[in-house]
């Protein structure tokens, strides 16, 4: 749950949390069949127009699915999981779903997706492609996003034009590192917290350019706060300078 307070702390647009949720996030294809089992893809990719790409062995039922659908064309949903990546009791921050219909790319147009896939993040799983793996594409019809900041329909449109956050690869690294090195530091944080949660076990949960997520698990459930930074930040340089102030390392105050 959040913290609710008379002056809610900026955070990026929906559009933009749901480019960084694609980016990072896991996927499973639904098919809209009844009774149809959740499909794990060896690897999904979402386009900047809201498009989704999929690998799946070519022997994968589903692929003979869209294949014999009308128009060659399966009606499908594809949800991604946007997990926090510090080890929490409720680790799922937020979903998106993409509704379309799913088809099988030929393997010509499947190797230059695979191509176009690895220009931005190169992964051997694609040099498969036209081998042991087939490219389904989801072409979109309606995005949905639900996380701790809004719920509710995306336009295609607006998708399309946002940019995922500049920090969104990075951040389960850092976090990783914020939890397991400098325990310290996250429970320095803790001043910022209103003061009838301050009780629980504070973890790191989110980072983006406009400030931190932090969960604190307690007896009475999960709140999430988030943190603003003075300013938005551009790079790492920024970031910890951000960072140190809103610990309240005084070295720093005298120079920001």
């Amino acid at each position: 749950m959040d913290i609710n307070t008379s002056r809610r702390p900026p955070s990026p647009t929906a559009a933009e949390r749901a480019r960084s949720m694609a980016t990072r996030g896991r996927a499973v294809i639904l098919p809209a069949i009844e009774s149809a089992a959740r499909v794990n893809p060896v690897l999904h990719h979402v386009h900047p127009d809201g498009a989704v790409s999929a690998l799946l062995s070519r022997r994968h039922p589903l692929v003979g699915l869209a294949l014999h659908g009308a128009g060659g064309e399966l009606a499908a949903m594809i949800e991604v999981a946007d997990t926090a990546p510090v080890a929490l009791r409720e680790p799922v921050r937020g979903l998106l779903w993409i509704s379309g219909l799913l088809s099988v790319l030929p393997e010509t147009a499947a190797r230059a997706v695979a191509v176009n896939i690895a220009e931005s993040r190169p992964d051997p799983r694609l040099l498969d492609v036209g081998h042991d793996m087939v490219v389904l594409r989801l072409r979109v019809a309606s995005l949905v996003l639900a996380d701790a900041e809004s719920s509710g329909p995306l336009e295609v449109a607006e998708f399309a034009s946002a940019t995922p956050d500049p920090f969104c690869r990075f951040e389960a690294g850092w976090l990783r590192h914020l939890e397991g090195a400098h325990r310290n530091v996250v429970d320095m944080l803790a001043r910022h917290l209103p003061e009838k949660i301050r009780g629980g076990r504070v973890r790191p949960l989110g980072l983006d350019r406009l400030g931190l997520r932090l969960r604190i698990e307690d007896d009475n459930g999960d709140h999430d706060v988030r943190l603003a930074f003075a300013r938005p930040v551009r790079d790492v340089t920024e970031l910890s300078a951000e960072l140190r102030r809103l610990v309240g390392c005084p070295f720093l105050a005298r120079q920001i």
